[in-house]
């Protein structure tokens, strides 16, 4: 099991650290165009980009500590570092968004020099948000693969990157027509955006930090306790975790004549049956009473 997790979370950190790259070229092209040209908006856009890379790290930091073992303060093991990390990303996200929108108030009330465009500007949004396209398609892919909350919020936080960078594109247009006031307010719309990416990883990481139900069809999982031999009836059941960690409690009802050793035999032979329909759940808690006669 523990080798498992071990290789899992392997597979996690190569995709971290390739996108790592990208992301920082990504970030280093624009920052650098965007401060020669004077353009704020695409150096408010490589400024996110760079915030994309900083995720990775975080997220680097996060799967070290959720792939430790078992141990004795942890019974339950440290997947639940992933998500609480995930937080640490949108926490970066809300400071980056706060920042830049500070910036474009100030500049819209206080205009800086007309940047430059040109041709080349509009060419290294483009390649530059091709590239970010690729990375987001690539990752979120990954991250439904390996169900890692890292991944899938990176993804997002690189989603609100491309958006921003259409925004980017639509200001360097407004500015070639002559209306460089919208530089400005383009930076706040993308200061929005990434506000918004952060409250989406918030939202998706307490429900698994707050023990929201980890499965809404509940009939699934009581059919597959009712095909079992010597059920009678179950209720009470409850799911919490991840969505590759999802734990499972549950009150089966059988024979009142049922010896105690078959009772246990029953409890592992459910707990089996619902990891093999349900291969995301890991734990499953079985609490056997006697049927209660009419």
């Amino acid at each position: 099991m523990e080798n498992r997790l071990e290789l899992h979370y392997k597979k996690i950190r190569r995709v971290l650290l390739a996108i790592l790259g990208l992301n920082w070229l990504v970030a280093l092209v624009k920052i650098a165009y965007g401060s020669a040209t004077r353009c704020e908006s695409m150096t408010a856009d490589g400024f996110h980009s760079l915030a994309d890379g900083a995720s990775n790290i975080i997220g680097l930091i996060g799967i070290h500590f959720a792939c430790q073992p078992v141990d004795k303060d942890h019974p339950y093991g440290h997947r639940k570092y992933e998500t609480f990390f995930a937080l640490g990303i949108a926490a970066m996200l809300f400071v980056v968004a706060f920042n830049l929108g500070k910036e474009g108030v100030l500049h819209l009330f206080n205009p800086p020099p007309a940047p430059h465009v040109d041709m080349n500007s509009f060419i290294v949004m483009l390649v530059t948000m091709g590239i970010n396209t690729l990375v987001m398609v690539y990752e979120r892919r990954r991250g439904r693969e390996l169900r890692s909350d890292i991944l899938l919020s990176d993804s997002m936080h690189t989603g609100a990157d491309i958006f921003t960078s259409v925004s980017v594109i639509a200001a360097l247009i407004v500015i070639k027509m002559g209306f460089p006031l919208l530089d400005p307010i383009v930076t706040i719309l993308i200061s929005i955006f990434i506000a918004h990416a952060g409250y989406d990883i918030v939202k998706q990481s307490s429900n698994v930090l707050c023990d929201t139900a980890a499965i809404l069809d509940l009939q699934k999982i009581e059919s597959i306790v009712l095909g079992t031999s010597g059920v009678k009836s179950c209720h009470k059941i409850r799911s919490r975790g991840r969505p590759d960690d999802i734990h499972i409690d549950l009150h089966v009802q059988v024979n009142p004549d049922m010896h105690v050793d078959n009772a246990h035999k029953l409890s592992y032979a459910i707990e089996e049956a619902i990891k093999r329909g349900v291969p995301e759940v890991t734990d499953v808690v079985v609490h056997i009473e006697p049927e209660e006669k009419a």
